[in-house]
């Protein structure tokens, strides 16, 4: 394909492609929080936007640091937990991040916070979160820099009735009832409840 030719932009900003390049411009992401069991009667919960579905085949990953709990626990474990939260849970959601005193005990807050018991893997998800996934480990692939891509293997799912797209209800309407929660990275979130229909082409296919 040609493109038409054209002048050097100047009006572009260059950027270090240090890490605080994503500290500069916002970049729209998912809003999760995984779950892991942590020892033989204890969970975490842990807040993560570098999260996604991996194709189309049921696996999902999400980035994470080998020093972080999450890592350790689904690689001993096996299994983790994905809640989407609501934008009425962004609260809750926070609470998961708030920093343990030590290794040997759980996070504070944790037990407060309304969870319910995964049903397929070990592990507990968000009450009342607009989607849920249970994953069991598939692979992890480690050695990206400071970080490590735990991926899983989807063998449970449910949704809020409200969040899904029905026959009949415009998606407009699904947004309205149900809007997904947005991370703003570096440090803000957003509530999405209107959207456009994307302008595919003619033939397009996935």
């Amino acid at each position: 394909m040609n493109h038409p030719v054209s002048d050097v932009d100047d009006s572009m900003v260059p950027l270090d492609t240090d890490p605080s390049l994503w500290t500069r411009i916002f970049i729209v992401a998912p809003l999760v929080v995984v779950g892991t069991q942590e020892g033989e009667d204890h969970y975490d919960l842990a807040p993560k936007h570098m999260a996604t579905p991996l194709g189309w085949t049921g696996l999902f990953g999400f980035s994470c640091n080998p020093a972080h709990g999450t890592y350790r626990n689904a690689r001993e474990h096996g299994a983790f937990t994905v809640s989407y939260p609501r934008p009425d849970q962004v609260v809750v959601t926070s609470l998961t991040a708030t920093p343990r005193s030590s290794d040997d005990e759980a996070t504070p807050g944790l037990i407060s916070l309304p969870t319910v018991p995964a049903r397929v893997v070990e592990g507990r998800v968000l009450r009342d979160a607009r989607l849920v996934l249970e994953c069991r480990l598939e692979r992890i692939l480690d050695g990206l820099d400071e970080s490590s891509f735990v991926i899983g293997r989807i063998v449970a799912a449910r949704a809020r009735p409200e969040a899904l797209r029905t026959t009949g209800i415009d998606d407009e309407e699904v947004l309205r009832r149900d809007p997904p929660l947005a991370f703003l990275a570096p440090d803000r979130y957003a509530a999405i409840s209107r959207s456009h229909p994307f302008p595919f082409p003619a033939g397009f296919n996935r």
